[in-house]
C-alpha cells in the first residue's frame, strides 16, 4: 500500500509527527500537496463540502487504501498498530496513545505562545499577549510537562531509554519532534530546562540516531523549521 498524506507544503507543524512514524516504518507514502505545488487541489479535495461522507476537520490526514484517517493522534494510532511502533497488547497501545494525547495538548499550548487570542490574526497584532503567555507558559507549562515526561521514562519497567515498552514507538517519535521544535522556538528555555531532563535528552538523541530518521533528517523530504509552523523563534518570546 502507498500511503498519501495531506497536509500543507510548506510547514512541518503537526503533519510532522505523521511523517516521522511512516518514515521510521520505511513505509511508501506520497506527501500529496507536495506533489501538487502551490495550488494545493490534492490538499483541499477531502475538505470540500460532499465530497466524503466522513469527512476530516481539518489536515493532517492520511488516505490507507478505502480508510481516511484524520486528527494527529488518531493516525499515529492506526500507523502505531499496523507497522509495530506500538505494544501489541490493548493496555500497551491505550498507554501509547494516552501519551501522544498529552503530547497534542503540549502542542496546542506551545501555538498558543504566538497566537494566543486567534489564529486568524497576526503574530503582530496579539505581541502584548503572546508576551504574557509566552512567559507563563515557559515558567508553569513547559515544566510541567517535561516533568511529566521524564517521570514517565524514569518509571518505565521496561527500562528508561523508551516512553512504552523497550522498543521505539510512536510516542518516542512525537517526543523527539517536541524537543527538537522547542529548541528551535525558545532555545534559552530549552538550554536551562534539559539539564533538570537528562531522560528526555537522551530519547531526543536516540531518535534522532535511528538509521531512518537519521536519513530522513538529512534528506529534503525534512522541512526545515520556519516562521510559519507551531514552532515559531521570536526573540522577545524567548526569555
Amino acid at each position: 500500500m502507498i500511503y498519501e498524506l495531506y497536509y500543507w507544503p510548506e510547514i512541518q507543524g503537526r503533519g510532522e509527527f505523521v511523517r516521522l512514524a511512516l518514515e521510521q516504518a520505511g513505509a511508501d507514502y506520497v506527501d500529496i500537496a507536495r506533489r501538487e505545488g502551490d495550488d494545493l487541489p490534492g490538499l483541499m479535495h477531502y475538505l470540500q463540502d460532499g465530497a466524503v461522507p466522513q469527512p476530516p476537520f481539518a489536515p493532517p490526514y492520511l488516505k490507507a487504501g478505502d480508510l481516511l484517517i484524520g486528527q494527529t493522534a488518531n493516525i499515529l494510532l492506526f500507523l502505531g498498530d499496523r507497522h509495530g511502533l506500538a505494544p501489541s497488547d490493548e493496555a500497551g497501545r491505550l498507554w501509547t496513545h494516552q501519551l501522544q494525547l498529552t503530547i497534542a495538548d503540549l502542542v496546542v499550548e506551545v501555538h498558543d505562545t504566538h497566537h494566543p487570542i486567534g489564529s486568524g490574526l497576526y503574530y503582530e497584532d496579539q505581541k502584548p499577549e503572546a508576551k504574557r503567555r509566552a512567559a507563563d507558559f515557559l515558567a508553569h507549562r513547559l515544566p510541567k510537562f517535561l516533568g511529566y515526561f521524564e517521570q514517565v521514562l524514569a518509571r518505565n519497567p521496561a527500562g528508561d531509554t523508551h516512553l512504552v515498552g523497550d522498543t521505539v514507538t510512536t510516542a518516542d517519535l512525537s517526543m523527539f519532534q517536541m524537543i527538537a521544535g522547542l529548541r528551535y522556538a525558545f532555545p534559552k528555555a530549552m538550554a536551562r530546562a534539559e539539564k533538570k531532563h537528562p531522560l528526555l535528552v537522551a530519547l531526543h538523541d536516540r531518535v534522532a540516531a535511528l538509521p531512518r530518521i537519521k536519513a530522513y533528517l538529512e534528506s529534503p523530504r525534512r522541512i526545515p523549521f520556519n516562521p510559519m509552523g507551531i514552532f515559531r523563534h521570536y526573540p522577545e518570546l524567548n526569555a
